[in-house]
């Protein structure tokens, strides 16, 4: 992938501007931010190493109304926070031309969360959420891709409570968005 996002760096909020200036879901993000604990020291190590590194950044596509951001960007704010590496949000309205870069199945998914070097080359993305969540959706748009079918709206919130049960009551889901960041920082 020869992307480059040079012209978004150093153009997004910080994360922590991004919080204070939700104006939807801001208490459950918040919530989900708070209960975060490294439940692997290998991990928190792993992300604490990355402070030896200079050549990293991280673009957050992401909008305060959207359930996966809510309940998956705290897991990569904290991850990172430890990190060093530079942090910044674009929130997807603002930047169609992004958005339009990362779809998933087709179809606009937040977040992507997009790893570059320091001069905005992709390295690699992750997102919108877990692949074991994830696979509910894509089996979901398979089997149902005609979005104007009579049965559609009803089968996708369907499709959304399975994916819910998925996630899971706790913060179990977690430690597999850590595990999913790690392999992928650690592949480049």
């Amino acid at each position: 992938m020869s992307t480059n996002l040079e012209s978004k760096l150093r153009t997004g909020l910080k994360p922590q501007q991004f919080i204070d200036g939700m104006t939807k879901n801001q208490e459950k993000f918040v919530e989900w931010y708070e209960a975060f604990t490294w439940e692997n020291e290998d991990d928190k190590e792993f992300f604490e190493s990355l402070n030896n590194r200079d050549d990293l950044r991280c673009l957050a596509l992401i909008a305060d109304w959207c359930g996966d951001v809510v309940r998956n960007v705290p897991v990569v704010f904290r991850a990172l926070e430890i990190s060093g590496v530079p942090t910044e949000v674009l929130i997807k309205e603002e930047h169609p031309d992004v958005m339009a870069q990362f779809l998933t199945g087709g179809g606009e998914a937040v977040p992507i969360i997009i790893f570059t070097d320091f001069s905005g080359h992709v390295l690699g993305h992750w997102g919108p959420r877990p692949a074991h969540v994830q696979s509910i959706m894509t089996q979901f748009k398979k089997e149902n891709p005609d979005r104007n079918a009579a049965d559609y709206n009803e089968k996708i919130q369907v499709a959304r409570q399975e994916m819910g049960r998925q996630y899971g009551e706790g913060t179990g889901y977690q430690t597999v968005i850590v595990k999913d960041l790690r392999d992928l920082l650690s592949s480049f």
